[in-house]
């Protein structure tokens, strides 16, 4: 309890393990009653020095890490990192392999959407309706499976195009699941649009109006459903989202109502471009020869991801490996906005109010340093990072020497 308690003032903390997180992350919350006056965030909990390693490894090698970044979203960040390189390298990637990108993109954000309703409908127990939508879930990433390999981090992209093209099985295949899921997601925009009591917990909850979303700078469906019209694939169009049209779905309700109605519609249209994709889906080649050592300069590059608008900088100095590269995830650019949705709100909309923006901590966090025992920060190297969580791990009584002797045994 701190100074205001003669007002019932309690801070709490929420994480960084709570069974309302899916992820670790750190939360401390000043309630009055139940009523929250302030939330601080402190991020920082999944310390994977992902850019610091892509410093020290090949761009091809980089390309696999940073599908790492996010397993929802793998295809976006692996496509944003691609288009960086090619850019610098002055690539002309293949309009089919373009086009192959954009479908296993919209796929993409057909299984993470499907994946944020169900979680929402948990957070809310509404638990029917989870099970209904990661049912469907197995319909996409089944489909994903059948056309590059893996349900996810799919390891499609490489730089100058994709590794693998798709034939007219294929293709009848995702027509096939699109019709599926489209059914599927009919009902679901009914459910958001008649059950009531879904519609009663979840409207006025987590307000963040207009002004607040540009000034905060949120990106993606948390964006859009305050009314904020922004969305790259239309208005800075990349792979082959010049050629095929995007409609974007806005709402002003400025609540988790209106994120939820925002997704279930994006839904319906990632199927219509799925459609438009293989329609259109040009003959030719799908990959280019890339140098192995790409020439000096920087690029940024940018990808609506399934969460908003994933930003990713590339500086090359003419050798096989980046000398520089930084990430800005959505939810970097989204995190900042709860603490506002949750002004003067009850403790028990915390964990839809964060759910609402459909948080990837992962994505988020980034460390490239350590301080000293003069508290003084320096620059480690990869190798230094990793004894260092050794080092960690074995004050903890972890000794990674013995758990993989232990791991050998077993499989012999």
């Amino acid at each position: 309890m701190n100074k205001g308690h003669e007002y019932g003032d309690v801070k709490i903390p929420i994480g960084p393990q709570h069974p309302a997180l899916k992820e670790p992350e750190s939360f401390l919350i000043t309630l009055r009653g139940e009523k929250i006056t302030s939330i601080s965030i402190k991020i920082g909990y999944n310390h994977r020095g992902i850019e610091k390693a892509c410093e020290e490894r090949s761009y091809i090698q980089d390309m696999y890490l940073v599908e790492r970044v996010c397993g929802i979203c793998s295809h976006a960040h692996s496509t944003c990192f691609a288009q960086a390189v090619e850019e610098i390298a002055g690539l002309s990637v293949p309009r089919r392999a373009l086009y192959i990108r954009t479908l296993v993109g919209e796929l993409e954000r057909i299984h993470s959407h499907l994946l944020w309703l169900g979680v929402a409908g948990h957070e809310v127990g509404f638990d029917t309706l989870l099970m209904y939508t990661w049912r469907d879930r197995e319909v996409v990433m089944d489909i994903l499976a059948k056309l590059t390999g893996n349900r996810v981090n799919y390891g499609l992209n490489t730089i100058g195009g994709v590794r693998r093209d798709i034939n007219a099985g294929q293709v009848k295949e995702v027509l096939k699941a699109v019709d599926i899921l489209e059914e599927r997601t009919k009902y679901y925009i009914q459910v958001a649009q008649e059950e009531k009591t879904l519609i009663t917990r979840l409207s006025g909850v987590g307000v963040l109006s207009h002004e607040d979303a540009v000034r905060l700078g949120t990106v993606g469906p948390t964006a859009r459903a305050s009314g904020v019209d922004r969305d790259v694939r239309k208005y800075d169009p990349y792979a082959a989202y010049g050629e095929i049209p995007v409609q974007t779905f806005t709402n002003t309700r400025n609540d988790v109502y209106g994120r939820t109605l925002v997704r279930v519609l994006e839904l319906l249209e990632s199927c219509r471009i799925i459609r438009l994709v293989l329609k259109n889906l040009p003959e030719g080649p799908v990959l280019v020869k890339a140098p192995r050592k790409i020439p000096a300069g920087e690029a940024v590059s940018r990808y609506e991801a399934p969460r908003g608008e994933d930003l990713h900088y590339v500086r090359a100095n003419g050798t096989e490996k980046p000398e520089r590269v930084k990430f800005r995830a959505p939810t970097l650019a989204n995190l900042q906005s709860v603490s506002k949705m949750l002004e003067d709100r009850y403790l028990a909309d915390l964990p839809i109010v964060i759910a609402a923006i459909d948080p990837c901590f992962s994505c988020t966090d980034r460390m490239i340093g350590l301080k000293d025992d003069r508290r003084k920060k320096k620059l480690i190297t990869w190798e230094e990072l990793r004894l260092s969580g050794i080092a960690w791990y074995k004050k903890q009584g972890i000794d990674f020497k013995g758990l993989n002797k232990k791991f050998a045994s077993l499989l012999s």
